[in-house]
């Protein structure tokens, strides 16, 4: 929905025509994110992603939420799931930073 009323679609359209062609192995694809990262698995996507493959990109993976309903267009399908599972994701980093600092 950003896309289309900030007037990006193209923008975003583009991405997917110059990467879908390459497949998964694009460069970028193995670069490892060590990032406190926070996944959510909605079973309508566009392709499943199973948590391994999750783990092998995102290394502190703090949460893999496999949902119960939606898809690709998660956050207007589903919001109250999304925004859910982002409050917990935060406050999971925030108590992961405060143990740090303790």
């Amino acid at each position: 929905m950003i896309y289309w009323t900030s007037s990006c679609i193209v923008s975003s359209m583009r991405f997917y025509k110059e990467n879908f062609g390459k497949g998964l192995d694009a460069p970028h694809a193995k670069i490892p994110v060590f990032v406190p990262t926070g996944f959510a698995c909605f079973p309508n996507e566009l392709m499943h992603t199973p948590k391994l493959w999750v783990k092998q990109k995102y290394h502190n993976l703090v949460s893999f939420s496999p949902m119960q309903r939606g898809g690709h267009f998660a956050a207007m399908e589903e919001p109250r799931l999304m925004a859910e599972d982002i409050q917990q994701f935060t406050r999971s980093v925030e108590e992961m930073m405060k143990k740090k600092k303790e």
